[in-house]
């Protein structure tokens, strides 16, 4: 799965920040998550939409 196609940036939500593609996570929340220590694991218990794929995307995406 290409980068693109987890994650988006639209300025109807949240303010144009990029999110996960069909959530209104953000990509910095995503990446606060995993520096403050939740495994890929953790986040896709938490959000359940999430693929392994989409949490590496937002992992290496820069903000």
């Amino acid at each position: 799965m290409k980068r693109q196609e987890c994650i988006i940036s639209d300025p109807g939500v949240m303010l144009g920040k990029p999110v996960i593609k069909g959530t209104r996570l953000t990509v910095e929340l995503i990446q606060k998550k995993l520096r403050e220590g939740a495994t890929y694991s953790d986040l896709m218990t938490m959000y359940p939409s999430f693929s392994r794929e989409c949490i590496q995307a937002a992992l290496t995406f820069q903000l």
